[in-house]
């Protein structure tokens, strides 16, 4: 169980630093919570620049945050991709104040497509918005942590 819980952190360490440069999730607030092999959690702290005429969240950045998270996910298990369709379907909305978090889950893994799915809830764990995509690998990150690592 201990190598688990030190692979995960290890995982979220990697795509901490790997990201931290990323201009697009830096404009936006994005910020990695908890890292496992085939998933990542993200949230995003909802501000004015999120809001759209309504004063509630835009669904242009659920989307990011949606589609950043599943990118994500189908990194922790050492692919690069570029996403090929995603749909998301908007449930409910939050305000500036509220964060937001993106659980995303490998639902596929294949040599040259995966698929993933994504929630996005408040902090009271209230749906906001549902996503699934298909992501095509281009590559590889080999400096990825591994559970073959963790053994060997």
């Amino acid at each position: 169980m201990s190598q688990k819980v030190d692979l995960d952190k290890q995982l979220l360490h990697y795509f901490q630093e790997k990201y931290h440069d990323n201009q697009f999730v830096n404009l936006l607030g994005m910020k990695m919570v908890a890292a496992h092999q085939g998933s990542i959690e993200l949230s995003m702290l909802i501000d004015e620049k999120h809001t759209n005429l309504y004063k509630v969240i835009h669904g242009g950045a659920l989307a990011s945050l949606a589609d950043t998270a599943m990118g994500v996910a189908c990194a922790t298990l050492g692919s690069r991709v570029v996403t090929i369709e995603f749909n998301i379907n908007f449930i409910s909305n939050v305000k500036a104040g509220d964060e937001v978090r993106a659980i995303a889950k490998v639902i596929h893994h294949g040599r040259t497509t995966m698929v993933v799915e994504a929630d996005l809830t408040d902090q009271e764990g209230r749906l906001l918005s549902k996503a699934r995509g298909t992501f095509f690998v281009i590559g590889k990150f080999e400096a990825v942590p591994a559970e073959d690592e963790e053994q060997a």
